[in-house]
C-alpha cells in the first residue's frame, strides 16, 4: 500500500507540472502574438473583471482568459460594426482605461467593457478606424 501511495503522489506531481508547463507555454505564446495586448473583460453581470489577452485579427477582436488552458479564444467580436461608445479611467485599476464597445458576437448585438492601457486603447481605435470596406459595398 505504501508504494501505491508514493506512485499516486508522483503521478499527481507529474500531472501538475505538465498542466503548469502547458499554461506557461500558452500564456507566453499569446503574449508574443502580433497585435496582442493585456486586456481585462468586465463580467456579464457588470461586476468583477477577468484578466486576459486580446488580439487584433483581420476581421475579429479575440480575447483569451488568462487562467485557462483553452486553445481557442473565450470571446470574439466582429471588426465590422465594432464601435467605442464610452471611455473613462478605470476606478479599479489606476492607469487603465475602461472602454465600452458595442458590436456583434456570434450573430448577436453585444455591449462589452474592456480595461486596457492607454497605448492599447490607441491601437484599438486605430484598428477599428482602419476597418476595410466590405466587398461589394463600393459602387
Amino acid at each position: 500500500m505504501h508504494g501505491l501511495g508514493v506512485v499516486a503522489i508522483v503521478a499527481l506531481v507529474v500531472v501538475l507540472v505538465v498542466v503548469a508547463c502547458l499554461w506557461l507555454s500558452r500564456t507566453s505564446t499569446l503574449a508574443r502574438r502580433v497585435g496582442a495586448f493585456r486586456c481585462r473583460l468586465r463580467g456579464v453581470d457588470g461586476h468583477g473583471w477577468s484578466s486576459g489577452v486580446a488580439q487584433y485579427g483581420a476581421d475579429r477582436l479575440y480575447w483569451w482568459r488568462h487562467w485557462s488552458l483553452a486553445p481557442r479564444p473565450a470571446r470574439r467580436w466582429e471588426r465590422s460594426g465594432l464601435a467605442i461608445v464610452d471611455r473613462r479611467p478605470s476606478t479599479e485599476d489606476p492607469g487603465l482605461l475602461a472602454v465600452t464597445c458595442q458590436g456583434r458576437s456570434g450573430g448577436r448585438d453585444v455591449e462589452v467593457t474592456l480595461a486596457m492601457s492607454p497605448e492599447a486603447f490607441a491601437g484599438l481605435t486605430s484598428w477599428i478606424e482602419a476597418t476595410p470596406l466590405r466587398v461589394g459595398s463600393v459602387i
